[in-house]
């Protein structure tokens, strides 16, 4: 629970903070997501190398309410549309798994 309190606040901090540049705005989903958007590999999802127009239409569903979830929906209302189309498309040029990783 302390998880996903910090990650709430972590996100909004960050947001509040970040320009519309991919790389800040991805930063606050690092918490959980990881920079990368590979996950933990055990309960969050890993998002890297997903299709674009389906990272988007999740965040999008999250915030308005379409997609029910535990913090998503919460940090996701913070987004405008150009923001969830940078985030998809910077989510969706990364690498799946840990290729390219010693």
């Amino acid at each position: 629970m302390l998880r996903i309190v910090l990650a709430a606040l972590a996100c909004v901090a960050l947001q509040a903070h970040a320009q519309d540049r991919p790389r800040q705005l991805a930063s606050a989903c690092a918490i959980c997501h990881g920079s990368d958007g590979r996950g933990d590999g055990k309960a969050l999802p890993p998002i890297a190398g997903m299709p674009r127009d389906h990272i988007a239409a999740q965040m999008r569903a999250f915030r308005d309410g379409q997609r029910p979830a535990t913090v998503m929906h919460q940090i996701a209302k913070g987004y405008t549309d150009e923001q969830i189309e940078a985030l998809a498309t910077f989510f969706a040029a990364q690498r799946k798994g840990n290729e390219g990783k010693p």
